[in-house]
């Protein structure tokens, strides 16, 4: 009897009645008189509960509880429909190939912080624990191993919401280090609820870049049946070993099946939602690519700055920590904005409303942090569309206090932006200079409707 990863049990007895094995078509037909049919998976889970867990014709995953007087019968076997497949006939689901293509294939480093894309199920105990070794990220995602040639390098293991600027430094010498050394594409696994404000710095950190940086996360755990772990970083593998661009993106589902994962430019995206799997959104631009994994299939579909191989690696690293990104609210003191200035903040970002406004009792403490060399930018909150202070007498003001306005820049963009400007001049006159410079495709010189979002994509 073949393995069945992650089962015991009630769950396991019955499978083993049916003779089934991961990888085979079953039919699961519960004591309670309901039918459900799909490829059988492995069970990740830290509690051995009576859970099957099949991936539907839609590529969804599902866990179906079953008690002794479950029925479970195999409608095919993985070898039937492999052969079928290798025929011509169309898979019910995406499948693995059961060996390699032949030929050398692309080094890709995993580079690993934290999240739980790069995780490992150890069966013995059911824990979730991170792939320190190539081998480990191997066995969880045997899909990755048909692409390229997997290196890993753990560099932190921290929650997303643990982030900080010291840590971008480091990651930016991991990345350019395997780079360097000949990585033909690297891989960052990262929590998701950072992970933009990550992919903005390594996007101005790594001016010149030969080669893709794929950011990538899960929004769901691997222990769970809808699990996008697997999925997501098999595309970002995909998109570091075969993509034509030399960017930093984040790669992550395109829609809620498991169709295509889009990869968006570092420096235009933001999680728009808590836990969709298609949470990830390029605002004010379009992806960069649709990537199709289980195809080992790229469409470009936007405009790369920069294709494989036309530049040199450049790194230049460094984020000031003094800067501060503030939400304006109704209401808002501007002792908030007097104190940053007391406590030698260098640069400030606001988050304002509409076109780029606070109330108007915050000008005098704006123009006093102008006056002493604060850098102060103007973003919007409402994130699409672009800050236009010349259309109220408030924004005007603003332009006259010395504000700088940030386009279309996302607001936690603006913000690693001007961190790593200040990092890298002392001059408040430069600094304005160059943050008003398109350095990474942060700024669109127009924005046209296409680029408004819709659900499903």
């Amino acid at each position: 009897m073949a393995e069945l990863p992650g089962y015991s049990g009630v769950a396991r007895a019955v499978l083993e009645r049916a003779g089934a094995r991961v990888g085979d078509r079953i039919r699961i037909e519960t004591s309670d008189g309901r039918v459900f049919e799909g490829i059988l998976m492995p069970r990740y889970a830290i509690k051995q509960r009576p859970i099957i867990v099949i991936k539907l014709d839609n590529g969804y995953n599902i866990g179906v509880r079953v008690d002794s007087d479950a029925r479970v019968t195999v409608v095919k076997t993985r070898e039937t429909i492999l052969r079928e497949a290798a025929a011509g006939a169309p898979a019910p689901v995406p499948l693995l190939e059961e060996q390699p293509p032949p030929g050398p294939k692309p080094r890709v480093v995993v580079v690993g912080t934290g999240g739980t894309i790069a995780s490992k199920i150890e069966y013995e105990t059911g824990a979730v624990k991170p792939a320190l070794t190539a081998k480990d990220l191997v066995e969880a995602v045997p899909e990755i191993s048909f692409i390229a040639d997997i290196e890993a390098d753990i560099l932190m293991n921290i929650l997303s919401e643990n982030m900080r600027p010291e840590y971008w430094e480091r990651i930016v010498e991991g990345v350019a280090r395997h780079i360097e050394r000949g990585a033909e594409g690297v891989v960052v696994a990262h929590g998701t609820d950072t992970m933009a404000y990550t992919a903005a710095a390594l996007s101005f950190a790594l001016p010149g870049l030969p080669v893709p940086v794929a950011l990538v996360g899960a929004q769901r755990s691997s222990d769970r049946p809808s699990s996008d772990a697997a999925f997501n970083l098999t595309a970002a593998v995909l998109t570091a070993a075969k993509a034509p661009f030399a960017e930093v993106v984040v790669v992550m589902h395109g829609e809620t099946g498991d169709t295509y994962a889009l990869a968006h430019r570092g420096t235009k995206v933001r999680k728009m939602h808590t836990s969709r799997r298609d949470a990830f959104q390029s605002i004010n631009a379009r992806p960069i690519a649709k990537i199709y994994p289980f195809e080992k299939r790229i469409e470009v579909i936007g405009k790369p700055l920069r294709g494989r191989g036309e530049q040199e690696l450049r790194v230049e690293n460094g984020f000031e920590r003094k800067v501060a990104l503030l939400k304006y609210y109704p209401g808002m003191e501007s002792e908030i904005i007097d104190f940053l200035v007391e406590r030698g903040y260098r640069g400030i970002v606001l988050e304002g409303t509409g076109l780029g406004h606070v109330g108007e009792w915050l000008i005098d403490s704006i123009k006093n942090a102008v006056e002493k060399g604060v850098v102060v930018v103007m973003t919007s909150q409402t994130l699409f569309g672009r800050v236009n202070m010349n259309v109220y007498n408030t924004g005007r003001r603003l332009l006259a206090a010395g504000v700088v306005p940030a386009e279309d820049m996302l607001p936690e963009t603006a913000y690693v932006k001007l961190s790593w400007v200040l990092a890298h001049t002392r001059d408040p006159e430069e600094a304005k200079k160059l943050f008003r410079t398109n350095l990474a495709g942060e700024i669109n010189d127009r924005i046209t409707l296409d680029l408004y979002p819709r659900w499903p994509h």
